[in-house]
């Protein structure tokens, strides 16, 4: 599995709404850093969000743009990107994402872990040309 392999699945499930096969890309012990006012996303909140904005068609698309490989290994990626979530509302939402992805025991590979870069972060990685 490569990380563009990875982000256009991410980006796919969520344009259709899939959520079965959206959360199939999510592991059960994933965790997300970063998200104002919280200490850390689990599996079940991401599912809670998911269900919540795909039953009420809450979100218009969302895309991916940059890649960044940080390290690889032939079990895990840990890569950055640039994810623009575009909501029904015509809000959108622009972040900095790192992932790490890894294969588990069934073969899949699913998020392990995502982290919300902070601004500067992102704007280095920017002025580097990583993203």
């Amino acid at each position: 599995m490569n990380a563009q392999s990875f982000l256009d699945a991410m980006a796919s499930t969520a344009n259709d709404l899939n959520l079965d096969e959206h959360m199939n890309l999510i592991s059960k012990d994933v965790a997300v850093f970063g998200v104002p006012g919280f200490e850390v996303i689990a599996y079940q909140d991401w599912l809670n969000q998911c269900k919540h904005e795909f039953e009420n068609k809450l979100l218009k698309k969302v895309s991916y743009q940059g890649l960044s490989v940080v390290a690889e290994t032939p079990e895990r990626v840990m890569f950055k990107s640039i994810e623009t979530v575009e909501g029904a509302d015509g809000a959108i939402n622009t972040n900095g994402i790192e992932f790490i992805i890894q294969k588990e025991d069934d073969g899949q590979w699913r998020v392990s872990q995502e982290r919300i870069l902070p601004e500067d972060e992102l704007e280095n990685d920017q002025r580097r040309g990583a993203l």
